[in-house]
């Protein structure tokens, strides 16, 4: 168990919630198999396969939003409604209108839809409720949206608040490259991208390639902003930064990972959980160091019942 991507949110912490009422109140939209005319299905399963919605190991809980979709293409659905709509045209003289056509693509949709074949997914949730983390392992907050509107429809409330910081993480990564050097505990890896702030929105990449020379800061003096850097953390783990305050590419290393083969676990329960309570302690060590390098946390504003994000100062800025 070892998330590859963080996108991070705020709760009260400590969050006066127990993982029972929590798993009572995930059990309302509990996760259920698409319908015969359903193209897509979505609710809480277990994280590790069993019967509980919230796995905690300590105080650490894990969550899980379970997807089914039916595989049906448009294009299937298009092409066996103009099959149709020429025999309808041969024996009528003239083809279908568009109100017909509409119509026989919703009567393919709905033939076909009960022999698709369907594909399942899991995004997970890491909810540390001592200290306030909400950590979604999802590429994108389009994704992590997907868990977030879930977990509105399914908690009495949900106290939910954007990350804030003092320092922009955009302006904070041109500083670290510019000086050549990250803050303590932290070194800057071989991979960044820098973007334009004009309208012409120039983009130049960098993969595999050191970062300390004068083409770098060249590119910073030219207005041209991170908006990804690779970090290392502690020697311990990888990450890439992006000016959205998203963490992507997370790479515990084999120093942390090793330690669940020391531990000489073989049942699989075992070492799900004890990969769980590693990457979560690892967590919890990186990020107040990363808030610090960001200028130090905001003190959050209450966080909303209704979990509407406070936007950070540095995006209203911008």
């Amino acid at each position: 168990m070892w998330f590859r991507n963080l996108q991070l949110y705020r709760l009260p912490a400590p969050w006066n919630i127990d993982a029972d009422s929590l798993q009572q109140q995930l059990a309302r939209r509990a996760f259920q198999p698409c319908g015969s005319q359903d193209q897509e299905s979505r609710g809480w399963v277990s994280p590790c396969g069993d019967d509980r919605l919230v796995h905690a190991v300590g105080d650490q809980w894990l969550i899980a939003l379970g997807f089914e979709q039916r595989l049906l293409p448009a294009a299937v659905v298009k092409q066996e409604a103009e099959e149709r709509a020429e025999l309808i045209a041969a024996e009528q003289g003239y083809r279908p209108g568009r109100r017909q056509m509409k119509e026989l693509r919703e009567q393919v949709l709905q033939e076909f839809l009960p022999r698709a074949f369907t594909r399942r997914r899991k995004v997970y949730a890491w909810i540390d409720p001592v200290r306030g983390w909400l950590g979604i392992d999802a590429p994108s907050q389009a994704r992590a949206e997907d868990v977030l509107g879930a977990l509105r429809d399914s908690l009495d409330a949900l106290p939910l608040a954007l990350v804030r910081t003092e320092r922009s993480p955009g302006s904070a990564m041109a500083d670290w490259l510019a000086a050549g050097e990250a803050p303590a505990g932290f070194s800057i890896d071989l991979d960044c991208e820098l973007r334009s702030v004009t309208e012409s929105r120039a983009a130049v990449r960098y993969v595999n390639h050191v970062l300390d020379g004068e083409e770098i800061r060249g590119h910073l003096a030219a207005g041209k902003l991170p908006t990804r850097l690779a970090l290392t953390f502690d020697e311990r783990l990888s990450f890439v930064l992006t000016e959205k305050l998203e963490i992507k590419r997370l790479d515990f290393l084999d120093v942390v990972k090793e330690k669940v083969e020391e531990s000489g676990v073989e049942d699989a329960q075992a070492m799900f959980d004890a990969s769980f309570a590693l990457m979560t302690g690892e967590l919890a060590r990186l990020l107040p160091e990363l808030m610090d390098a960001l200028g130090g946390e905001l003190e959050a504003e209450k966080p909303s019942a209704g979990g509407a994000s406070v936007t950070p100062p540095w995006e209203t800025a911008a």
